[in-house]
């Protein structure tokens, strides 16, 4: 984990334990030759030393395929489903960036005939996208305020299962928050931009609509977001360079404007003098915090 990975973690611990709720920890490995078992015992490892400690779990999504298959039947039986055979270059081709770093599907292959999906098939597997209507989603966030998609127009068209077999994301966390009772999702900002297209499959699959609050992103120079790459930003050179998880916290805390200082504090500690309704008012209008 990296310095923007625990401050999203510790946000959503304070925002769920602020309300008395419980911590479900799931560990999102859809993609199997990815998610080896070493990775997912270190992070585990990592939450339990910050003190992030979980309620329910850990749930696993690699033994969830039943579940996604029912989720995605139920939407091919109403029509809502068909196979898109566009490659990355075709969509980049047929539509300019739109909101954040998504591109806005055209609708290049939903009226495919019965003739031009078997020969497409023949030459390359599709992936399976959800027709959306012309529709305006809206919800308030937590800490972004009012927000609001016209999935035909701010979307299209999106995929939800890949051309490997793989369901995707989208699928399969909605199918998951509904089915293990997550009513409040607290994540990046940059997901911001998915929650109505989870929202419309929320109604299309029976589901409650979640609370939401996406944290601001914690960023590297030239407000580059964090990763792997950014060695100086992860746990391990944290650790070695503050010397205590209390630390650790401490200074992620202070950087984001949760504490007045990065003095040491441990999670619990935080939790007594966190300010639910305060979150607007800490992080107004900003999306990003840098970390150098």
């Amino acid at each position: 984990m990296h310095a923007g990975n625990i401050f999203a973690a510790l946000m959503s611990w304070l925002i769920v334990k602020a309300q008395g709720g419980r911590i479900v920890l799931r560990i999102e490995d859809l993609d199997v030759e990815r998610s080896k078992s070493s990775y997912i015992d270190q992070i585990q490892r990592d939450f339990e030393n910050l003190g992030l400690t979980w309620d329910e779990g850990p749930y696993f999504q690699n033994n969830r395929n039943e579940a996604y298959q029912a989720a995605f039947d139920s939407l091919v039986d109403r029509g809502l489903v068909y196979p898109c055979f566009c490659t990355r270059a075709d969509l980049h081709a047929a539509s300019a960036p739109h909101r954040g770093e998504k591109l806005v599907y055209a609708g290049t292959c939903r009226d495919l005939s019965p003739e031009d999906v078997r020969t497409r098939m023949a030459d390359r597997k599709p992936s399976y996208r959800l027709v959306v209507p012309n529709e305006v989603y809206k919800l308030t966030d937590r800490i972004q305020g009012p927000y609001e998609q016209n999935l035909a127009i701010d979307c299209g068209d999106y995929v939800i299962r890949r051309s490997d077999g793989l369901f995707a994301y989208q699928l399969a966390v909605v199918v998951d928050d509904g089915e293990q009772g997550v009513n409040c999702i607290v994540r990046g900002m940059d997901l911001l931009c998915s929650t109505p297209q989870q929202m419309y499959m929320q109604d299309l699959l029976g589901y409650e609509t979640a609370q939401y609050a996406h944290v601001p992103l914690v960023v590297g120079e030239k407000d580059r977001r964090l990763s792997k790459r950014d060695y100086d930003a992860a746990l391990d050179e944290l650790l070695a360079a503050y010397k205590t998880p209390e630390a650790v916290i401490g200074h992620i805390a202070g950087i984001t404007g949760l504490t007045p200082t990065t003095e040491p504090v441990s999670c619990e500690e935080l939790l007594a003098s966190f300010d639910l309704d305060a979150l607007p008012r800490l992080f107004p209008d900003n999306v990003q915090i840098q970390w150098w």
